[in-house]
């Protein structure tokens, strides 16, 4: 099922900065651990679908995971091929603008070693640098 909100004010986005750090989502509220990004990006619907089955692949059902992001922002194309001019294209997938310093995923009722290892599987799915914390490392 592919991540995407049910309905949007306006079907088309500018494009946006992704200079900056994260305000908000940048410390552990729910989980016990979780993976922080190192760097700015657009992660698709489908990068964060696949980083979901990884962590709970690896975890086989136990524990509970959080996404702390959402694709939100319509991301438009045009046809390959096309002369230039005739309007913008049309709405090709959703992403989710991520800044340096959020967090992505939160695991939780898990051991150490498993969600360590879960979460470094779901960091390989993803084109950013993350890095693996936790609570007792804050």
């Amino acid at each position: 099922m592919a991540l995407m909100p049910k309905r949007v004010k306006f079907r088309k986005f500018q494009r946006g900065s992704r200079a900056g750090i994260s305000t908000r989502a940048n410390t552990l509220h729910f989980g016990q651990f979780g993976i922080k990004t190192l760097e700015n990006c657009w992660l698709t619907n489908i990068q964060i679908e696949a980083a979901r089955v990884a962590i709970m692949r690896h975890i086989k059902r136990g524990g509970k995971l959080w996404i702390r992001m959402f694709p939100d922002k319509s991301v438009t194309k045009k046809p390959a091929e096309t002369r230039m001019g005739k309007g913008k294209g049309a709405p090709d997938h959703w992403v989710a603008v991520v800044h340096r310093g959020r967090i992505l995923f939160e695991l939780e009722g898990v051991p150490l070693d498993i969600a360590k290892a879960a979460l470094r599987l779901a960091a390989t799915k993803l084109p950013i640098r993350t890095k693996f914390i936790s609570r007792s490392h804050i």
